[in-house]
C-alpha cells in the first residue's frame, strides 16, 4: 500500500483508505492480475519446467542435496506450496508436469486467489 501511496502521491496523513487507493489503482493501470496470483503462477510455472529438466536446480528443488536443518519448526519447502496450490501429492505433481498442457491447465486452475470480501483490509 506504500508504495501505491507513493506512487499516485497520497501521504497517510490524508486519510484515504486503502480500498479508495485500490480503486484509483485499478483506474490507473486497468485490468490486472493480484500479486498473490503472479507469484503463485510463476512459481507453478517454474516448477513444472524445473520438474521436467534434470539438473542442479532439480537436485536442490527435490531436497536430493546432503545435509539437513537446523532444530526447530520445519521451513515451508516449495513442494509444500505446490502441493496446497495443486491438492495434488508430489508423486501425482511430478506426473503432472511431465505433460506440458495438463501443466499448464493445472496452473491456471491453481493460482487463482479467493477474493476478499468488501469489508476486509489488507
Amino acid at each position: 500500500m506504500r508504495c501505491y501511496r507513493r506512487l499516485l502521491g497520497i501521504s497517510y496523513t490524508q486519510h484515504i483508505t486503502n480500498m479508495e487507493i485500490r480503486q484509483r489503482i485499478s483506474q490507473a493501470i486497468g485490468r490486472h492480475d493480484d500479486l498473490l496470483t503472479i507469484v503463485k503462477k510463476r512459481k507453478l510455472r517454474w516448477y513444472g519446467h524445473i520438474t521436467r529438466s534434470s539438473g542442479l536446480a532439480k537436485t536442490i528443488l527435490q531436497g536430493t542435496v546432503q545435509g539437513g536443518r537446523k532444530r526447530g519448526r520445519p521451513k515451508k519447502r516449495w513442494e509444500d506450496n505446490i502441493q496446497e496450490w495443486t491438492q495434488l501429492r508430489l508423486s501425482e505433481t511430478v506426473r503432472a508436469a511431465e505433460d506440458r498442457e495438463r501443466w499448464r491447465e493445472l496452473v491456471d486452475r491453481s493460482s487463482v486467489v479467493p477474493q476478499r470480501p468488501s469489508g476486509v483490509m489488507g
